[in-house]
């Protein structure tokens, strides 16, 4: 292996490490949001119950729209069955609509999956993180990504559209070009490494308007 080589090597591992880790920390800070929430409840009721008490029916119902705003911020809204995937994809769609960013999820893993968590992580955040910023260049009324996940035969299917500014993306040596950071072409290379590695099909499509990627993953 050249030193050229070995210098990408523990780049694109740094790159990992730190992908990771922002990962569980976004998913460590939604669940202690939801903890919290939860641990507030009885307050939240007794509160309530007051504003009952007293007849005072304008602030329970202000009371109660502020209520469904925090919880809206950290709503489980995905089950996919994987609690990595579930872990995930909860905590990016609740990034993305903290940045005003529509997503449709339906997303479904029944069985136990053979490939590592890790490599799950790296997929599904790379993903979802490309997604978020290709929408951000977007007015927000236009902001929606689609994900759809399930296993189609004895493979997990994976999908991920966003729409995108401009018109359809073209490729430069066989990849879609990124007018992004360092650290957007180290997520694209990760996905790829870990789809090849797991002898798995990835499909990257720019048409107008909407950019999807297309990955199936062998589970026996």
């Amino acid at each position: 292996m050249s030193l050229f080589s070995r210098r990408i090597d523990k780049k694109l591992e740094a790159y990992q490490r730190g992908l990771v880790d922002t990962h569980y920390k976004e998913v460590e800070n939604m669940y202690r949001q939801m903890r919290g929430w939860r641990h507030d409840y009885r307050n939240h009721i007794q509160v309530l119950k007051a504003f009952a008490a007293g007849g005072d029916m304008d602030a329970v119902r202000k009371y109660l729209d502020e209520l469904d705003t925090d919880l809206n911020t950290v709503d489980t809204v995905v089950k996919t069955g994987n609690a990595m995937a579930d872990a995930i994809l909860n905590s990016k769609i609740s990034l993305a609509k903290s940045r005003g960013i529509t997503v449709q999820a339906d997303a479904h893993i029944p069985v136990k999956l053979k490939m590592s968590e890790l490599d799950l992580c790296c997929i599904l955040g790379n993903l979802f993180d490309n997604a978020i910023e290709a929408s951000l260049a977007l007015p927000e009324s236009e902001r929606l990504i689609r994900v759809y996940m399930d296993m189609k035969g004895t493979q997990l299917y994976i999908s991920f559209t966003n729409f995108t500014a401009g018109k359809k993306l073209e490729k430069t040596h066989g990849r879609f070009r990124t007018t992004k950071g360092e650290g957007h072409g180290f997520g694209l290379v990760r996905i790829d490494d870990i789809v090849a590695r797991l002898d798995g099909y990835l499909s990257r499509n720019s048409e107008d308007g909407a950019f999807t990627t297309e990955i199936l993953l062998p589970q026996l």
